[in-house]
């Protein structure tokens, strides 16, 4: 046995087959709640990896999972793997050129997709190539039109499909594809090995304590230890925190619970009902509704259950974080810090914050390095993270990005990331932000996560995303996008500047405001810059 994330599943469900493992509480339809063993599941998974091996899907071929959060997702993922497929992450909020570019890039072999989106599956179907075999959940809107290739009713594949576990030996080499958001640019494909995944995106298998030492270890763990431990994965499947949440819950032999669309009051009413001890989520455009509900319409929900409520792909702004412990005091509330591209890194100090920025305590498989050398900065200079070890392999369908990102160094892998960071005598990074995001004003660099959670600290803006727009003396002038609380009073962007003066230098004042009815962000949280650099230069005019 290896580490192989089939392998280590398997192994998990032989040892525990009745323990609850997959609860899906909203399934289209019925609206009734699905609930599967760790048995049923793997038998379920089975099902469906014969019959994308009967129609043609092989190792190594690309599998693409275009879906909602729920049961067909965690299926199909186990599927690929159980038969050495690649399963590729699709964006349901991808419009048809977009899905049509993902599935070429990608170069997927097949696909399986929600009923809801067939018309857009249909459009980006006639734009790709060697796309042979489709798997559709549900049925398609009333109208809309159907793809040239006929798809498989999935209840149809999952009948027809052999519950028996007779898969050829997999390897600590399959291939685990992640695509990036591609809020910044076009989304790129991860390539993860395996066994890389397992111990640094999953934690070798420990969310507490120490990594395993060899495979079979983790079926023992599962089998000493108990249950108890509930995961809720509030963000889509289809971003890569929630699919990590989801293979560390299982290499930890406990339950997790999905929502087919993230609704905070539900997610409060799951938290109550199915004694959840550990959500993950994506920053304050996911925590800030929470803490909404519970202060006023879900006031008095009974949290005691959580433990531990977790934000990876965009930090947590102090003004949320102090909310959210005067609600929930009782509970963990973790920045992690982490990438596609190099897994779970990290996790901010208990000073973080406006005055001294995210920090994080790492290992000595963490550097901050110049770009241009790759060799580490001394103390107090500012540099990109750098990471060594269990990385990926590089982007798939892109040798020339993946050499600016993918390096060799001192007998070791390396995964150059986009932030950029300083690093103190005493080893500790204070990350700044995204160097892709950087604005240059003047000469003065600006990163637009410090003056977002400046903004988000006033009392009536609700969400706030920065960026830079055009300017004749400048270059580049900081300029906010920002989401006023429902309720608040009239703010102007006087009002706006004049609260950010007292926590930010003058130069990362923003000189321009735009008010929006809605920031917009993809399902996950994360921020989309190129929609506020358009809102912004459109509505932008010198103050």
């Amino acid at each position: 046995m290896e580490y192989n994330l089939a392998d280590l599943f398997e192994s998990i469900a032989d040892t525990v087959p009745e323990r609850e493992a997959l609860v899906h509480l909203d399934h289209p339809g019925t609206g009734e709640e699905r609930r599967l063993t760790y048995a049923e599941l793997d038998r379920s998974a089975n099902r469906l990896a014969h019959h994308l091996a009967d129609s043609g899907v092989r190792a190594g071929n690309h599998v693409g999972l275009h879906l909602y959060n729920g049961v067909e997702y965690v299926q199909t993922l186990l599927a690929c793997l159980k038969i050495r497929a690649v399963p590729v992450n699709v964006n349901y909020r991808y419009v048809e050129d977009e899905l049509a570019y993902l599935y070429r890039d990608a170069d997927l072999a097949a696909l399986v997709f929600d009923g809801e989106f067939t018309a857009r599956v249909a459009g980006a179907l006639a734009h790709t190539r060697g796309l042979r075999h489709l798997v559709r959940v549900g049925t398609g809107p009333q109208g809309a039109p159907e793809p040239s290739l006929a798809p498989v009713a999935y209840a149809r594949a999952l009948a027809a499909g052999s519950p028996e576990r007779d898969f050829a030996p997999r390897s600590a080499d399959d291939l685990f594809i992640i695509y990036t958001g591609g809020t910044t640019g076009m989304p790129k494909g991860v390539m993860w090995r395996a066994e890389d995944l397992f111990f640094s995106g999953l934690g070798g298998g420990a969310p507490t304590g120490e990594p395993v030492t060899r495979p079979e270890e983790l079926a023992e763990r599962a089998a000493a230890g108990g249950e108890g431990l509930v995961f809720f994965p509030t963000p889509p499947l289809m971003h890569g925190t929630s699919t990590l949440t989801l293979f560390i819950a299982f290499n930890y032999a406990q339950k997790v619970v999905l929502h087919r669309k993230f609704a905070p009051e539900e997610v409060l009413r799951t938290v109550e009902r199915e004694k959840v001890t550990a959500v993950s989520l994506v920053g304050d455009a996911m925590l800030r509704p929470l803490v909404d509900a519970l202060a006023g319409p879900l006031r008095g929900t009974d949290c005691s259950s959580l433990l531990a409520v977790s934000s990876s792909g965009a930090i947590l702004s102090e003004a949320v974080r102090e909310q959210f412990a005067r609600l929930v005091p009782h509970a963990l509330l973790i920045n992690n810090f982490g990438s596609s591209e190099s897994g779970f890194n990290g996790t901010a100090t208990a000073d973080s914050g406006p005055a001294k920025g995210f920090r994080i305590t790492v290992n000595d498989g963490i550097a901050v390095v110049d770009p241009a050398t790759r060799e580490a900065v001394p103390p107090g200079g500012t540099g990109r993270i750098a990471l060594r070890g269990h990385v990926p392999l590089g982007y798939y369908n892109d040798p020339a990005k993946s050499a600016e990102t993918f390096f060799e160094a001192g007998g070791a892998r390396w995964v150059l990331l986009g932030d950029v960071a300083t690093v103190d005598e005493e080893g500790v990074v204070t990350v700044l932000g995204r160097g892709s995001q950087c604005i240059n004003t003047g000469g003065e660099k600006v990163f637009p996560e410090e003056v977002e959670e400046a903004l988000k600290a006033h009392p009536d803006v609700y969400d706030a995303l920065v960026t830079g727009v055009p300017d004749q003396r400048w270059g580049n002038r900081v300029a906010a996008v920002v989401q006023l609380r429902a309720g608040a009073g009239a703010l102007t962007g006087d009002d706006v500047r004049a609260h950010a003066r007292g926590r930010l230098a003058g130069y990362k004042v923003p000189r321009t405001v735009v008010f929006c009815d809605l920031v917009q962000r993809s399902p996950s949280g994360k921020a989309d810059y190129r929609w506020a650099r358009r809102t912004a230069e459109e509505a932008a005019s010198p103050p």
